[in-house]
C-alpha cells in the first residue's frame, strides 16, 4: 500500500528545495555591490577589472573569460619579439591599460621625427594589430618625451616642437596604414622634458648620458574606451 505525505513532509521538502535562493540572493547583492563601489571610483582600473571579472565567472558561471587587455598585450609582446625590438621597445600594463615605451634612439634620428626604417616595419605590425575588429574599442595616446638638451633648429625651435614632432609621426603613420583616427580613437601630445624617467643630471650638475638617453622616448599607451568614463 504506497504510504502519502503529510502536508508537514511536503512543507519542508519545499523548503528544502528552495535553499538555493538565499545563495544566488548574496551572490548578486554582492556583485551589486561590487559594480556600484566601482562606479563611485574616479578611474576604473581596467586590469584589474578584467582579472575580477573573470574571477566572478569563473566561480559563479562556471565559464571562463578571455580578457581583451591581456590578449592585446601578449600580441604585442610577440610582435616585439619577432620584429627584433626586444631592446627598444617595452610592453606593460598599468591601471588604465597598455603601456608600450619606446626607445627614441631606435625610432627616430638625432633631433629629428623622421621614423627610422626599423619604427617603420614595427609599427606597421602595430597597426594591423590594431586595425583587427576585436580590438576596435581601444583608443591611442601617443606622448613624446625628450631629454634636457636644448635644441633650436628651423623646424624644432625647442623640445616641445620636438616631441611634438615625434608623437604626431608616430599616430600619422598608423593612420597611413588603416588605423582608423575618427571618433577620438588616437591623439598626440607633447611633454617635451617635463616628465624624464630618470634625472637628466647628477648632483653636480652634470649630465647623465645613459639617463637622457632613456629619458628620450614614445609611449604608446593602449586603452579601452570605458576606461576614461568616468
Amino acid at each position: 500500500m504506497a504510504r502519502r505525505k503529510s502536508p508537514m513532509g511536503r512543507r519542508q521538502e519545499e523548503l528544502v528545495e528552495e535553499d538555493w535562493i538565499v545563495t544566488y540572493a548574496d551572490a548578486i547583492t554582492l556583485l551589486m555591490a561590487f559594480f556600484v563601489m566601482l562606479v563611485s571610483f574616479s578611474k576604473v582600473e581596467i586590469p584589474l577589472f578584467e582579472k575580477v571579472q573573470s574571477g566572478i565567472a569563473e566561480q559563479i558561471g562556471k565559464r571562463e573569460i578571455v580578457r581583451p587587455t591581456q590578449v592585446l598585450e601578449t600580441d604585442l609582446k610577440d610582435v616585439v619579439f619577432n620584429t627584433s625590438m626586444d631592446s627598444a621597445v617595452n610592453v606593460s600594463t598599468d591601471d588604465e591599460g597598455i603601456l608600450m615605451e619606446l626607445g627614441g634612439g631606435a625610432f627616430f634620428h638625432p633631433g629629428s621625427a623622421n621614423l627610422t626604417q626599423d619604427a617603420v616595419l614595427f609599427l606597421k605590425d602595430v597597426g594591423d594589430l590594431l586595425k583587427e575588429p576585436r580590438y576596435l574599442g581601444f583608443q591611442v595616446e601617443v606622448t613624446g618625451h625628450t631629454d634636457d638638451s636644448p635644441i633650436n633648429t628651423p623646424r624644432f625651435p625647442s623640445n616641445w616642437e620636438l616631441a611634438a614632432g615625434r608623437s604626431i609621426a608616430v599616430v600619422r603613420f598608423l593612420t597611413a596604414v588603416g588605423v582608423d583616427p575618427e571618433s577620438d580613437r588616437m591623439r598626440a601630445i607633447s611633454y617635451g622634458d617635463t616628465k624624464p624617467k630618470l634625472p637628466n643630471r647628477g648632483d653636480d650638475g652634470n649630465p647623465i648620458e645613459e639617463n637622457r638617453e632613456a629619458n628620450r622616448r614614445i609611449e604608446i599607451r593602449i586603452f579601452p574606451k570605458y576606461s576614461r568614463v568616468f
